[in-house]
């Protein structure tokens, strides 16, 4: 339960519109509800100004449609991510409006409008990282980030990326996706004085071994200002810059990121 509904149901207690009776019939989900093959975490959106993410790898369509529908009756903007569209199939059956992106694999649930601030980079090396870069492009932009996409500027071809010399010092966080030798994420942390968040693809020859090595290279660049997320993640590189990029305003819990609108 966001911040914003136990302040109402407090006023609603003290002014005597809703019994203590009913007050706890809302509380006593708080702060899990266990529903045997999953425990939904009703306080998340409460700790961190972002309602419990669905990551769909691994679970049945029928269970993820469960957890959405749970999910949706306290909070909006719920994402699921690695969602295929077998999944989305049976998760838009719920009683609230879903979106699909089948690029990102990523569903949004009960999604609403909400204030964007800032400036995000997301720069991918080539068109076959651009899943994962979407991936973290549709996490920025629902959590409230401004989002510029730079796409396929691999270092094969640097003329590309220094075209966008302008929009790269302009972003308060650049998230460089890149695969093969992933020399990309180094060439931006020299160019830019705000943080970089290399994500490693598993695009690559067989000696990339499935990103390892574009992810031992990002570890190891000499480039200051560069963190590392593990390899595909898209998500956790969305969900980060954003985090950063919105310091600069306020915290996610109090742009009412999660809760409902007024």
């Amino acid at each position: 339960m966001e911040p914003s509904r136990i302040k109402k149901l407090l006023e609603g207690v003290k002014e005597n519109r809703i019994s203590i009776d009913q007050a706890m019939g809302q509380l006593e989900t708080l702060p899990y509800q266990d529903m045997g093959f999953v425990k939904i975490d009703n306080h998340r959106a409460l700790r961190t100004g972002v309602p419990e993410v669905i990551f769909c790898q691994g679970k049945t369509p029928a269970q993820v449609q469960i957890i959405a529908g749970k999910l949706a009756e306290k909070n909006f903007n719920i994402l699921a991510t690695r969602a295929t569209p077998e999944t989305y199939e049976k998760v838009k059956q719920i009683d609230f409006k879903c979106i699909y992106d089948e690029v990102a694999r990523i569903i949004i649930i009960n999604p609403r409008p909400v204030e964007r601030v800032g400036w995000v980079n997301i720069l991918c090396a080539g068109t076959a990282d651009i899943p994962v870069a979407e991936e973290a492009a549709l996490t920025a932009e629902t959590l409230g980030s401004h989002v510029n996409r730079i796409y396929d500027v691999g270092v094969a071809g640097i003329h590309r990326l220094l075209d966008h010399a302008e929009d790269l010092a302009k972003a308060r966080v650049n998230v460089v996706v890149a695969g093969m030798e992933g020399a990309l994420a180094s060439v931006v942390g020299g160019l830019v004085s705000s943080p970089v968040i290399a994500v490693p693809t598993s695009i690559g020859y067989g000696a990339s071994f499935a990103g390892l090595s574009a992810l031992l290279c990002m570890l190891n660049s000499c480039a200051p200002g560069v963190s590392v997320v593990n390899i595909d993640n898209g998500f956790g590189a969305g969900y980060q810059s954003s985090l950063i990029n919105r310091l600069h305003s306020q915290p996610l819990r109090e742009q009412g990121i999660t809760g409902p609108q007024k």
